[in-house]
């Protein structure tokens, strides 16, 4: 399977999109068992998340998260991007606080 990419923007400073991020990934390890690893601003990730096998990156730029991922094929793509755009969009939300999206099961 080839890469699915990934680009979301956000109206964040950087380090905080980097805390949110890490606390997606944190989310993702508790729910599914997902690892990641930190090298600076972009992270590593792999695992099995809703019985698909996910291998990528990500990438914490000042305005916007980059990086791909698997691509779990065209049936499951869109469904794929949807949860990831939901995800993404709740934990980069300015008004939400890392506090409230760590104490959520969302």
């Amino acid at each position: 399977m080839g890469m699915m990419k990934l680009e979301i923007p956000h109206s964040l400073p950087k380090d905080d999109a980097k805390k949110r991020v890490e606390a997606l990934l944190a989310y993702w390890s508790k729910k599914y068992g997902v690892t990641s690893s930190w090298n600076g601003d972009q992270a590593s990730f792999k695992g099995k998340a809703m019985g698909v096998t996910i291998d990528g990156n990500l990438t914490v730029l000042a305005n916007k998260i980059g990086g791909e991922a698997t691509d779990p094929g065209f049936l499951l793509r869109g469904q794929a991007q949807k949860y990831l755009t939901g995800k993404f969009g709740l934990y980069l939300d300015p008004k939400k606080t890392i506090e409230e999206l760590s104490r959520t099961d969302t």
